[in-house]
């Protein structure tokens, strides 16, 4: 679950119009897509942590730019240097401790950030999400959803939408009961990003490994 980033794919198509699955929901689910899928680009501040049975909980954070189709890039201040970046065809992967980078096929990967994806896409709650439930927070509502294709690395994802329709928290529990809990602050929506953010440059003396042929060496 530490390297989760599949595109959240499409398994089951909704029968039923989204306001009858979801109540009450649905014109709120409704100002979050128009929010998103309105949106060019996206610059946000991130907080990330990881919890996983018996382990002490491991927070990171940094800033996250993403540009549709396809392209983001997770700048890491916490740990310095970190950096998850997809240019619309690779996604790549650099620690500084091990001064590694990993390549993986975008279509071929799996992330944790999966249900990031409707944000590079098109987001669709009927489409891919069903089982909702809802309570408010603060001024905020909290929605639980359940992800129709049952392939994917994750069961649930809990998003904390704004009265303004901002995701501002996603909390993602994986199928081994591993959770991933992102917060998010100071979002810019359509801001002006410089083309260089999405091409990946290996830093100096790095190693540089595509994860397929890594598999296939496994095996």
């Amino acid at each position: 679950m530490s390297r989760l980033f599949t595109p959240v794919a499409l398994a089951v198509v909704c029968a039923f119009p989204l306001a009858a699955q979801t109540g009450d929901l649905g014109p709120l689910l409704k100002r979050v897509e128009k929010r998103y899928n309105a949106a060019r680009t996206i610059q946000v501040l991130f907080e990330q942590t990881y919890t996983a049975q018996g382990k002490a909980p491991r927070t990171e954070k940094g800033e996250l730019f993403l540009r549709k189709p396809g392209r983001m890039r997770w700048e890491y201040a916490v740990p310095a240097g970190k950096l998850f970046q997809s240019d619309g065809k690779y996604v790549y992967f650099y620690s500084p401790a091990t001064n590694r980078a990993e390549r993986t096929r975008l279509k071929q990967s799996e992330d944790m950030r999966a249900p990031l994806a409707f944000l590079l896409g098109k987001l669709d709650f009927s489409r891919d999400f069903t089982n909702y439930q809802s309570h408010a927070d603060g001024a905020g509502t909290v929605i639980k959803a359940v992800p129709k294709n049952d392939r994917l690395p994750y069961t649930s994802v809990d998003f904390t939408v704004s009265p303004q329709a901002e995701i501002t928290r996603l909390l993602v529990t994986g199928q081994d009961n591993a959770v991933v809990e992102f917060r998010f602050a100071e979002e810019k929506i359509n801001p002006a990003l410089n083309d260089r953010l999405f091409k990946f440059a290996l830093p100096s003396g790095a190693q540089l490994v595509d994860a397929e042929s890594v598999g296939e060496q496994a095996n």
